[in-house]
């Protein structure tokens, strides 16, 4: 059957299921996803005007590919399998665009050839490709992880395999999945000396998308190393607080509530996920024509207001255990603001928010507007 994305005409074999995440070769709910990654490869390329070649590690269809090089990029297609390489050559060829496209394992070919942008865009953890990528990536590197529930703690012995940290499955559990994987990345760079920099992430539907700026000197290695740490967490109060290093150092009881049932996860990521300059440019990319504009141009707008904080809450939990009313979204962040602290918005959904007020300055401000 054919579709059509970003004005490229594809062929995509079989019958496709909307919605269907284990779609082989082209999977509708990722458009938002492509359209992003091409407005982030339009705005890199004004950030970095060296930029010019591209690699579609797993290129299935090759949708990304083809739309990239319809953008002017030097692509490089590549797939393990035989039947999707035969069909990223002709999605090429219907579009009269060109492109090498390799039957090769990605991990060998990313060994052997340097790019200035890779994108992993693989079905499950990209942490086996992460290594071979940081070897030989130039300028920015691109991820994807569709295996949420091991990231996020909810499957655990597989988070901590794949990931090698300890994921905890907390009521901020998007925002954990997206710092487990960060630092994971950061660990895989330091390896080959290189540093990284999150300059466009989100977690969106079943996914997380995190586009990382390269820095290849040691020194840039270890400052990404000292941006990893632990996050402790009561489940009794839900009280939370972060620790820089590589080292935990636990809580043995509560500082807020006294009680010992306390979670310890890491190492994360604890530095600035999102540069909201670039963010805005990203969304400044997004042309009307792309179908998911709408969607992309909100999330844009939502990230670059965005607090940077390494956990987040929900407004409607916190009020049902305190057994309070919950008022609209809009009036809490006002009453938290006009109590002095910060607070936006999470991109997560409609009643997540971050803030650098604790959880007990969060209630204060929520009873003191109830009187």
């Amino acid at each position: 059957m054919r579709v059509t994305e970003g004005e490229i005409e594809l062929e995509v074999p079989g019958e496709q299921t909307e919605g269907i995440e284990e779609s082989v070769f082209y999977n509708p709910r990722q458009e938002l996803n492509r359209d992003l990654t091409i407005a982030t490869l339009r705005a890199y390329r004004e950030r970095e005007e060296r930029a010019e070649t591209y690699l579609d590690a797993m290129t299935a269809s090759g949708i990304r590919g083809v739309r990239a090089a319809a953008d002017g990029w030097d692509v490089t297609c590549c797939d393990v399998t035989e039947e999707a390489v035969d069909l990223a050559r002709a999605n090429l060829e219907r579009n009269d665009l060109e492109a090498a496209v390799k039957h090769r394992n990605a991990n060998a070919l990313m060994h052997d050839e340097v790019y200035d942008v890779i994108d992993l865009d693989p079905y499950g953890t990209p942490m086996p490709f992460a290594d071979a990528a940081f070897s030989n990536c130039r300028d920015l590197l691109c991820v994807t992880a569709t295996d949420t529930a091991p990231m996020c703690g909810a499957h655990f012995n597989s988070g901590v395999r794949s990931y090698s940290a300890v994921p905890q499955n907390t009521d901020y559990h998007t925002e954990m999945g997206i710092r487990i994987l960060i630092s994971a990345l950061a660990r895989s760079g330091a390896r080959f000396d290189v540093g990284i920099e999150p300059i466009f992430t989100h977690a969106t539907s079943h996914y997380v998308r995190t586009y990382l700026e390269l820095e290849h000197k040691p020194t840039a290695a270890d400052a990404a190393i000292d941006e990893l740490g632990y996050i402790y967490h009561c489940e009794d109060c839900l009280y939370r607080e972060t620790d820089v290093g590589m080292i935990a150092d636990p809580l043995e009881t509560c500082p807020h509530c006294g009680g010992n049932r306390l979670l310890t996860a890491g190492p994360v990521w604890l530095g600035p996920i999102q540069d909201p300059e670039f963010v805005a440019a990203v969304r400044n990319e997004i042309p009307y024509t792309f179908e998911t504009a709408p969607e992309a141009r909100e999330l844009c707008d939502a990230l670059v207001a965005e607090l940077d904080e390494p956990t987040h809450y929900d407004q409607h939990k916190l009020c049902r255990t305190w057994g309070l009313p919950a008022n609209a979204m809009d009036e809490f962040l006002a009453d938290l603001q006009a109590a002095g602290f910060d607070a936006s918005r999470a991109h997560y959904g409609g009643t997540t928010f971050k803030t650098d007020a604790s959880v007990d300055e969060i209630r204060a401000a929520t009873e003191a507007n109830l009187v």
